[in-house]
């Protein structure tokens, strides 16, 4: 699920009633949570972050600590405990005892849970139904190592002879999720790993279990210690404070060879030894935070910060740009600095002259509006040589510019509303789910088949029973007229549809969002501005998963033109002005290269009397 880095299209706080709902949702999904379970998982005073991710999954986590659940479709039905969560309350669900360390290395390597890898007790297999989320846990370490859903109950298993795939594991410890807690959502939550490592029980399941990072094929006989991929892993000071895994280059060594070699390390009783890295930073005054602070500030100003990137929220300042300026193996939180908050310590650089901020009073956030590059402070600084996030940003800037190639899928879908409901119960189907029109068409169809209500002397009407009657017509016929008896076969599925709420499915490539309502368009209207000077502008395209910045940036090369991005007054969202009257070639350009269908593009010439 989290084997390749997504970046978040949002980050904010949740409300009072959404973390009420939330903590709600949990406690029906997970009913061995405890409300002592809860306080702990939902702090009472803490605040609750939610990241939305581009792949529709929402990660939710107490601010300035580490991600607590995640919901895999964005509605709230699919809702998983993290692995940090999993660590603080255990035994919120409930969980499969690999056989070994032998095992832990496929689960932690991205690889599904089989049946041959799982400890059976002498009692028997625990019973279980498909879909249930267990998690996976290692011998004589209460901390479980991932979590997944069943793929079948286990009665099924047992049917099977316990062969074949028993979780699919949605997530694990070392995956993108877990690292994501250095970085966008727990900048400092390091300490939990440190606390469960001083488990000496964990310490010592610890040398066994180490897996190899990546995705890895496993086979059926997972239990009996099937080779994986040459990734080797090095376990630097093997204390409780200081426990490092690093990828290495593994060509010459087999991951069999590397486990015994991990095996054979033991724990070093001086803790005194630890590096001076670490030391150091416990020792952090706030002052020294605070200028740590000032440094990362600055070198991301001078390395990844353009003023075409602007204005950016201060989210995305902090995640993408002042983390990773941070010095390597240093955690950099904020709340040990003397400003405490985020928008304290931007606002404080404003009030210094440095940049200009404001506050998004909708998204609670503040954003960068720019900077001031002739600042004494910004002159009198040496950034550091970084060679390798130089080449991170190149990548990112090739990713933006490879945007206009990926394939643009548009799906109009539609959900079960009240007046509906009543048909896709009698049917059986998922009142929770998105129908296209031909597929809710053929739910109202089975309704008809079921209830036998074609109308015998007529082959083409359908007649309307009561339930039908009210799902079709129920506050739509003014009160007095008198409710339709029957309707032709060729009005029901249209009739049914419009009674229905609209979706809309968006696609390019691997990101995929869906979103309520009819689909709007985009807009394209040039006007005259300054006697007769022209400006085209553009909105809506994030609609479809259009970036405003980049196609700014790749519209002023095609048209040899200015180009800026400004907000939608009054609205949300932004719109692209660029100079000229370019509507036709504009229009051409997201048809050609964005994939844009020419039925979803509106345009409106001012100029032309």
């Amino acid at each position: 699920m989290f084997k390749k880095a997504v970046e978040a299209k949002t980050q904010q706080r949740l409300s009072g009633a959404d973390k009420k709902k939330l903590r709600r949702a949990v406690r029906d999904k997970f009913p061995r949570c405890s409300d002592s379970d809860l306080d702990a998982l939902f702090p009472p005073k803490a605040e609750m972050m939610v990241a939305k991710l581009q792949n529709r999954v929402h990660v939710y986590s107490v601010e300035g600590e580490f991600p607590m659940f995640f919901d895999i479709d964005g509605r709230g039905s699919e809702i998983f405990p993290s692995v940090y969560a999993l660590w603080r309350v255990p035994e919120i669900v409930p969980a499969f005892l690999l056989k070994g360390g032998e095992v832990s290395r496929f689960i932690i390597g991205g690889a599904d849970l089989m049946f041959p890898g799982i400890s059976v007790p002498p009692e028997g297999l625990p019973s279980f139904a498909a879909g249930e989320i267990w998690a996976v846990k290692v011998p004589g370490n209460p901390a479980p190592i991932a979590v997944g859903t069943t793929t079948m109950s286990s009665s099924e298993a047992l049917k099977a002879g316990l062969r074949g795939k028993a979780l699919r594991i949605t997530h694990h410890y070392r995956d993108i999720l877990w690292e994501s807690a250095e970085g966008q959502f727990a900048p400092n939550a390091g300490f939990l790993e440190d606390m469960v490592f001083e488990d000496p029980a964990f310490l010592s399941s610890r040398q066994e279990s180490v897996a190899c990072e990546g995705p890895s094929e496993v086979s059926n006989d997972q239990g009996d210690g099937a080779e994986d991929e040459d990734v080797t892993v090095s376990v630097d000071k093997m204390n409780p404070d200081s426990i490092q895994m690093r990828e290495m280059d593994g060509r010459n060594e087999s991951s069999d060879k590397i486990v015994a070699d991990i095996g054979t390390l033991t724990v070093a009783d001086d803790v005194s030894a630890e590096g001076s890295n670490v030391e150091d930073q416990h020792n952090f005054t706030s002052a020294d935070v605070d200028a740590l602070l000032d440094k990362c500030l600055l070198q991301a100003l001078y390395t990844t910060i353009k003023d075409k990137d602007l204005p950016m929220p201060g989210s995305t300042l902090w995640s993408n740009h002042v983390l990773p300026c941070r010095p390597q193996g240093v955690t950099l939180d904020i709340k040990k600095s003397s400003y405490k908050k985020l928008s304290k310590w931007l606002q404080a650089k404003s009030t210094a002259g440095l940049v200009s901020v404001k506050e998004d009073k909708h998204k609670k956030e503040v954003v960068l509006m720019g900077v001031n590059r002739n600042h004494p402070d910004y002159s009198a600084f040496r950034p550091e040589k970084r060679p390798v996030e130089k080449s991170d940003q190149g990548g990112e800037h090739a990713a933006k510019e490879s945007q206009s190639n990926k394939t643009l899928n548009v799906v109009e879908v539609y959900k079960p509303s009240v007046h509906v409901n009543a048909i896709f119960t009698s049917v059986g189907a998922d009142r929770g789910k998105l129908f296209t029109a031909s597929e809710a068409t053929d739910i109202v169809f089975r309704y008809v088949e079921q209830e036998n209500l074609v109308k015998p002397t007529n082959k083409s009407a359908v007649v309307l029973d009561a339930t039908l009657c009210d799902a079709l017509f129920k506050g739509a016929i003014k009160k007095g007229s008198m409710y339709p008896t029957e309707i032709h076969k060729k009005d029901l599925g249209s009739t049914f549809i419009s009674r229905m709420q609209p979706h809309h499915v968006i696609t390019r490539g691997s990101d995929s969002v869906v979103r309520k309502g009819a689909l709007k368009a985009i807009q394209i209207m040039t006007e005259r501005r300054q006697g007769n000077k022209k400006v085209t502008r553009l909105s809506g395209m994030e609609t479809f998963l259009v970036d405003p910045e980049a196609l700014a940036s790749e519209l002023q090369k095609k048209f040899a033109c200015s180009t800026t991005v400004a907000e939608l007054p009054g609205k949300k969202g932004y719109e692209v002005l660029v100079q000229g009257g370019v509507i036709d070639d504009l229009a051409r350009h997201l048809i050609e290269q964005y994939g844009i269908p020419k039925r979803y593009i509106e345009v409106l010439d001012k100029t032309k009397k």
